[in-house]
This record gives structure tokens, sequence and C-alpha cells, in this order.
């Protein structure tokens, strides 16, 4: 789905009144003041100032506080807690609370839960138990969301809304079947249609009335891929739906202030794209695993991608955690320095607000020993100091909310191809689309070479490279649009199981990858998964150099292509494995085979150096530099992930905002080290 500019410019008036209600940087994180006395709730506005805290959270899980009993609400105890941040100077981002339907709720309405595939239905105690298809569901959701609009749009502490929490239940129960069919007649104009598009004339699938057409709960042995397919779109759009009409209420109470829900990294269920262009601003909940070595790529790959879902605009960190989190086997506390290195890498890549969950670690519950900005030892602690310390930093960074980052090489991200790929019952059912995209993203993300995200529907004209990783859906207007962009001079990178099915998920004939076949100037007759972990084949280039490829191969045929690279061992020896083919002002690149990183960061190179695509900023390894711009200012943001210091050289120079120093031409940055220069500035401009 495409945002209409206007839509873009009314949310940016609205981020921008946001932003200079709070004086800069949004900082600060959920609240939940029901879980505590209300002797402690002073207490927590006094340490919030001194934390630097602009804006909380209220009211995520308090739907059985606030609508004790059918019908019956409390609202005291939150008026309370709203005339005390404003009485302190914090903002209030409140929350309609519908993520969890309170037990009485439950109790009257059974059938509220949600349905598994098998059959069984989830228990109360824990959250998103609800089918969002339920009628009473619906009502009682949207009822509250009317009573907090009523009652809250007018008070001084609200700055924005928030919309439920992390949208994701998905449901196979009768309302869901309801829906789902429902939905179908609205996508399809007849029954036939159906049956042509699902392919149920394979194993005698066809359907001669509605009423047979069913949820695609768990069958004896595998299941139509496009009835499957279809119901991951309906249940996107079905939550979309819910989230709509409840921004719709607020909207209405409260025209001029943001609205936003929280999405989580990589997340298979809800087409973002579809869902960001219905809000303000794009809002994440991320959680690295420290264990992981280089966690900080894959967090900058989502972050990435939310800058990229409404077009470059400015995005919000919603939820992060300031140590541990409950949700790994083993649950490893961030080292010193590392969440505020990870605050300031999302700033760098495009945020414009910094949250955490929670305020206030919980005694009890689930999320008990998840981290918080005031952990279960109170405020006399390390994680407390370097929160408040991060607060004070960032209020140093004025006219940088608002300011953008421009990329010159984009990767295809599309939930229709995850959907797809990951159905199983495929040549390799054990395929990782994110995983893969974070193949193509990693080396780009240590070159300093800045990526954008974009989809089949986004304009591709700003870009010199443009990487499909895996694309196995793709529409015939899709395909298109590929084409036209390398006609008009554009360098494209094609990955192997890409162009394979079109949007009803039916192979294209005539031979892989079919959608694609024209630009790429080659076709595979036949796909060749390597069967075993490890096996690998070898490659060598049409210069003599020998390389590997493992996972995946296939009998390539070149046409108008010229052999980049073939198979010069195993079942494909002497076949083509990579391709490059002149097309109109532009080439495009096949990677038939998951060539290893050698080859394809050669590749690479030669595809960034004819584009005309350079880093940010020469640096050392394990050095990140991100450039915004904006409000007449430049910012060039160097954060060093290595736990020892590097020398960078700045070039230009100007001021750190963060120590107030000038800097220019070679500094150092100590380890897990920020930058925040206000490029211009300085003695010697």
């Amino acid at each position: 789905m495409t945002i209409h500019p206007e839509d873009l410019r009314t949310a940016e008036v609205r981020l921008h009144q946001l932003h200079q209600r709070l004086g800069g940087v949004a900082y600060g994180g959920d609240y939940n003041p029901e879980q505590w006395p209300r002797e402690v709730w002073l207490e927590d506005a006094k340490l919030m100032q001194q934390a630097g805290v602009n804006l909380v959270t209220l009211a995520v899980f308090s739907w059985s506080r606030l609508e004790t009993s059918d019908g019956v609400f409390d609202f005291e105890w939150l008026d309370t807690v709203m005339d005390l941040m404003h009485q302190h100077g914090i903002g209030v981002d409140l929350a309609t609370p519908d993520a969890v339907p309170p037990a009485w709720l439950v109790e009257q309405y059974p059938d509220i839960m949600p349905e598994r595939p098998d059959g069984s239905i989830f228990g109360f105690g824990s959250r998103q138990h609800f089918d969002v298809s339920h009628p009473v569901y619906t009502a009682k959701s949207l009822a509250l969301a009317e009573r907090m609009g009523e009652r809250y749009a007018n008070h001084p502490a609200l700055c924005m809304w928030h919309v439920g929490n992390e949208y994701g239940p998905v449901s196979y129960g009768p309302w869901a079947e309801k829906a789902f069919r429902g939905w179908l007649q609205r996508k399809y104009s007849s029954l036939d249609e159906l049956n042509e598009a699902w392919s149920t004339s394979v194993w005698g699938q066809i359907y001669s009335d509605w009423n047979q057409v069913r949820v695609p709960a768990q069958p004896r042995t595998w299941s139509n891929p496009s009835r499957r397919l279809d119901f991951h779109r309906f249940t996107s759009d079905s939550m979309l739906e819910h989230f709509k009409a409840e921004r719709d209420i607020l909207r209405r109470h409260s025209p001029d202030l943001p609205i936003v829900t929280n999405f989580m990294r990589f997340y298979k269920t809800n087409d973002y794209w579809a869902w960001a262009a219905e809000e303000d601003a794009a809002a994440l909940d991320i959680y690295p695993d420290p264990r992981e070595e280089d966690a900080h790529i894959a967090a900058a790959a989502n972050f990435d991608l939310m800058r990229s879902l409404r077009q470059g605009q400015p995005w919000m960190v919603m939820e992060q955690a300031t140590g541990a989190v409950s949700q790994w086997s083993i649950n490893v506390s961030k080292l010193p320095g590392k969440m505020r290195l990870g605050s300031y890498q999302a700033i760098a890549q495009g945020a414009d607000a910094i949250l955490f969950f929670q305020w206030r670690q919980a005694k009890g519950g689930t999320e008990r020993y998840h981290s918080a900005m005031v952990n279960h030892a109170g405020p006399n602690t390390r994680i407390f100091r370097e929160v408040s310390e991060l607060g004070q930093e960032l209020k140093s960074l004025n006219g940088l909310t608002g300011t953008r980052s421009t990329a010159k090489v984009a990767i295809v991200f599309d939930w229709d191809c995850w959907w797809s790929l990951e159905l199983g019952n495929s040549p390799r059912s054990d395929l990782n689309y994110a995983q893969e995209v974070l193949r193509f993203y990693r080396p780009l993300f240590q070159a300093n070479v800045t990526v954008d995200f974009v989809n089949a529907h986004s304009d591709l004209s700003p870009y010199g490279l443009v990487i499909l990783p895996a694309s196995y859906l793709l529409t015939d207007a899709a395909a298109k649009k590929f084409e036209n962009y390398v006609t008009k001079g554009g360098r494209l990178i094609v990955s192997y199981l890409s162009g394979i099915v079109d949007e009803n998920n039916t192979i294209r004939l005539g031979g892989y990858p079919g959608a694609l076949r024209n630009v790429l100037g080659a076709w595979s007759e036949e796909m060749h998964p390597l069967a075993q972990d490890g096996e690998q084949v070898k490659l060598t280039t049409a210069d003599g150099g020998t390389y590997s490829a493992d996972y995946w191969t296939e009998h390539l045929h070149a046409e108008t292509a010229h052999v980049v690279a073939s198979y010069s061992s195993g079942r494909l020896s002497g076949s083509p494995a990579v391709t490059r083919n002149p097309f109109g002002q532009g080439t495009a690149l096949y990677l038939s085979a998951r060539v290893d990183d050698r080859l394809f960061q050669q590749l690479l190179d030669d595809e960034l150096l004819s584009a005309g695509v350079e880093p940010v900023l020469d640096a050392p390894a394990g050095v990140q530099v991100r450039r915004r711009s904006g409000n007449g200012l430049n910012f060039l943001l160097v954060l060093n992930h290595n736990d020892a210091p590097v020398q960078v050289d700045v070039l230009d120079g100007g001021i750190d905002r963060i120590s107030g120093r000038p800097v220019q031409g070679p500094v150092e940055v100590p380890a897990n080290g920020v930058l925040v220069i206000e490029e211009g500035a300085g003695p010697w401009h």
C-alpha cells in the first residue's frame, strides 16, 4: 500500500508538534502504576524527572482496572496518574488496553478466546487472548476506546494515543471462519474464481457452496498453499481493521495527536507495509539477545525497515530493555554501555523516540525478571544511573528530530513473499525468509552503506541498486516494475527462489524464475537444493577465481546473459551459476546458488561501484556511521560497536552534541562510544 502525500504531511505535522511539546527526542517508557501502591506514584514522578523522562505510556494492560465488570468503569486512579504526570511535566502516550480482555468478559463469552489449528482453545492467564473477529470483543473494545477518547482527549498530559499492543493473535475458530468467508467473498467475485485461484482441481478440493469454505485448520497432511496464503492475508487485514476502527474513534476526539500501535521485530503475522500506512508513525518493540555477537546487525535491519515503512519518516522505539529480558532460555543482561549504544543506534537509523518496557520492574507476574528503568534494587543502581545519563544527553539533540537519511540501495522485503515461501511442502521447507534478507543486508551494513527497504508498490527511481532476496511471489505488475527500473539504468541483484509464483501462489510455467526471466536473460529448468548440511559445490568465475556454494543450486541456462561464474563440481558442473544481463540501460545479476561470502562480497562491491554508491564514511570494522539531515542541519552519527576504542577520521568535522566539543579529523571513539556530530559547526567553519 502506498501512502498519500497529504497523509504523510499531516502525520509529520502531528509528530513535529509532539516533539516540540516534549522538547526534542521522546524518552521514557511503559508505566504501570496499577501494579504499585499509591504512595509509590509520587516517588515515580520525581524519579522520572531525575531521569529526564518526558513521555510515559499508560494503561496498556489495564482493561480489568478500567472496566471492573460489564459496564462498570473506574477511571479515578487513571485520572490521578494523568494529573500527576502533567504536574511533573511528563507527557502521556495513552493506550487502549484491549490486548488483555478481562476475566469477567472471558467468563461471559468464552468463545472470545482464540482457537488453535488443532481445535484446542487458548487458556486465560496470558495476553492477546481474543479472536479479533468476535463481535462482542469488537463492540466492548471499541466502546472502551470511545470512553477513553471522551474522557482524556482534552487532558493537558495527553500527547499521543497508543492503540492495543503487539497485535498478533491468530484464531481458527468459528468467528474467524465466518469473517474469513466474508473476506474471500469480497476478494473473489464467484466460487469459480476462488476455485481457479486456489487450484482446487488438485486433490479434488472444489467448492460448490460458500458455506463449504472454511479456515485452513490442521489437515491430515499438507494443506492447500493458496488457501493458506489467503488466510495469512485475511489475518493481517482483520487485525488491521480493528486497529483502524479504534484509531478512527480516537481521531474524532483528538484530530491533532499522533496515533500508533507497536510493531515487533521481523514479525510474520502482520503485513507492516499495510499497517504503517494507517498510522502516524511506525513504532517498534526491539529486544536483541545480548548473547548474539552480531545482534546489533539484525536490530539495524529492523530499524531500517521501520524507517522505510513510511517512506523515510522518523519512527519510534516503543519498547526496549535496559538490561535483561524474560523471553530467552538464558536471559543475559546488557553489559554497561550497551543500552546507551543501542539507543543511539536507533536514533542514527531514524528513531525520534527512545522508550523502554518498562519504568519500574514488576515484582510479580510473568515478566518479573524483565529489566526496567528502575529495577528491583531501586534507583541506586548502575542501570538507573545509565538511564538518567542517557535522558540528560538526549536533551542536547535539539534540531535532530524530524531529520532523515538518504539511501541509494534498496532491499525488497515483502510479507506475501514471506508467507508463501514458508508454507512448507517446497524444495527447501527449512528456508527462513528473514535470514535470507539479513544475508544480503549484513555486508551493506558493515560497509556503512545506508539501505532502504521497499516493496512492490515502492518508487524505485531513487536507487542505484535494488536487491531481491528470495522474492518468491511476484505479481505481473511487480515484475514489470523491476524490468522498467533496469531498463532506465538501474542495477538489480536477484537471488534464487525469486519470481517463482504469482499472487495466487501458483507456479509460473516456462522455467524459473518465471516472472523475471526476461530481465535476467536466463532461466532454470530444475531446482537442486543441496541435500546434506554443509554440502558444497565448487564455482569458477570467468576470470579463473575459485569459490564455493552451499544450500541451493539450479540447472541454469544463459540466454542473453553473460556467465559470471559456473559450477565446477557436482551434477551441474559446467552449467552457469551466476549471470549478469545487460537490459536497456541497466543490468540484472542473478545468483542461482547461495554463493560463499567471499564471492558475494566481490559481486556486491562491483555492483555498488557501478551504481556509484559510496559509504557514508570510511570507518574501521565494527564502526557504524549514519547521516541524518533536515531543518537546515546535518548530523553525522558515529557508533563504535567494538569493545575497544577505535580511531575514526570524521573529515570535515563539527561539534559533538553530546560532549559539546569540536571534532575534526582523526578522533578516538571509546569502546561502545557514540559521537553525534553537527556537521559544519565549529571554530574552523
